[in-house]
């Protein structure tokens, strides 16, 4: 090759994407199968629902497959009319898009962009951290508490000190599964710098008692995320929505991809809304998954965290042993993850799964434990 061409002007990103570093914020269960040769897996490594959607929902979205030639709504007015309706806001008051990490997006390229800077906790859900680097901003973090629990009082101080334009919190917690409620969170959003705003990432919120959570009142000084993925069973139709001011809904509004929510998403999640009955048993079954982790724990002798999420991380003592788990449980043909920074990574994670998904981690579990 004549060593002039390769030395010709080439297109160049923009200055703070070439300065990422490749990452990958999560490795499917797809590259992962691949890796170890197998076709499918005991999946409880995402957080997705194992019970499924509502039949409702299924059956709406089947019918309008042959109206799948149409955009869907860019305005998501019926979805967005049954959310404020649930939520005691305007509809003027909820943004919908392809999932929390569209929002999220959202969220960071509006308030922090390019040199800006957010608080966030150490090791919280990797999306977020993400975005913030796409967009060119930077991250002051804060520890988790030794407990595992999100340092409320941290996150306070580190805002006090640096005065972001955004501090984001996961409640409940991702990926520890910690809650803080009403209280400490009416606190800690009041204790922030006044210009800055608090994403709150609630996508695990429909597995805990409504009188638990934050006030409904809407705040220019809060952003609530909320999502289909978790206790509505679908995520693979990537749909969430914020609860968010008028002001700062107008603000996403100027941004957002105008025809980026998947028509079928729409109609899946507004019917999946109408099944009350549905929605309550996939959290009993949630909650009996929890328990019967719980149980497994105490049998094998381990510690656990008592979630209020869709997943259970158990106590492996230490990052050795919780990684070595992990890739011992997937030739196993069970997926499950793990935490990645402390002082949660001595825990893996393991997603609420159906009886029998439940009994054949159980067994691999057992079975690898006694390996290490």
């Amino acid at each position: 090759m004549n060593v002039r061409q390769t030395q010709r002007p080439m297109p160049r990103p923009t200055a703070a994407v070439e300065a990422i570093p490749p990452t990958t914020p999560f490795v499917g269960p797809e590259e992962l199968m691949r890796s170890v040769g197998r076709s499918d897996f005991v999946r409880l490594g995402a957080n997705e629902s194992s019970f499924g959607i509502a039949p409702g929902a299924l059956a709406a979205m089947i019918a309008e497959l042959p109206r799948l030639s149409w955009y869907g709504d860019p305005e998501s007015l019926d979805l967005r009319d049954a959310l404020a309706a649930k939520h005691r806001c305007l509809p003027s008051q909820v943004l919908v898009g392809a999932g929390i990490d569209d929002v999220m997006g959202l969220a960071v390229r509006a308030f922090v962009g390019a040199g800006g800077v957010a608080v966030a906790t150490r090791g919280t859900y990797p999306t977020f951290a993400y975005h913030v680097t796409g967009y060119g901003g930077t991250i002051a973090s804060v520890d988790y508490r030794a407990d595992g629990a999100v340092d409320l009082d941290g996150l306070v101080e580190r805002a006090a000190t640096v005065l972001p334009s955004l501090v984001y919190c996961a409640n409940p917690d991702n990926p520890g599964g910690r809650f803080h409620g009403r209280e400490a969170m009416a606190r800690f959003a009041r204790a922030l710098p006044p210009e800055t705003l608090l994403l709150l990432d609630e996508a695990y919120a429909d597995f805990v008692d409504e009188g638990e959570l934050p006030d409904p009142e809407i705040d220019d000084r809060i952003v609530r995320l909320r999502t289909f993925s978790k206790a509505y069973g679908m995520a693979g139709a990537r749909i969430g929505y914020a609860l968010a001011s008028e002001r700062n809904a107008s603000i996403f509004q100027k941004i957002r991809l105008q025809y980026g929510v998947n028509r079928n998403a729409q109609i899946g999640a507004l019917a999946s809304m109408r099944d009350a009955t549905f929605h309550r048993w996939v959290l009993e079954q949630t909650a009996a998954a929890r328990d019967d982790y719980y149980a497994l724990a105490r049998r094998l002798g381990l510690g656990y965290i008592e979630s209020r999420t869709n997943f259970v991380c158990f106590d492996l003592e230490t990052v050795e042993r919780a990684n070595a788990a992990v890739a011992l449980l997937l030739e196993r043909g069970v997926w499950i993850r793990k935490p990645g920074l402390p002082p949660l990574d001595r825990f893996v994670r393991v997603s609420a799964g159906t009886p029998p998904m439940r009994e054949a981690f159980a067994d691999a579990f057992a079975g690898v434990l006694e390996t290490l």
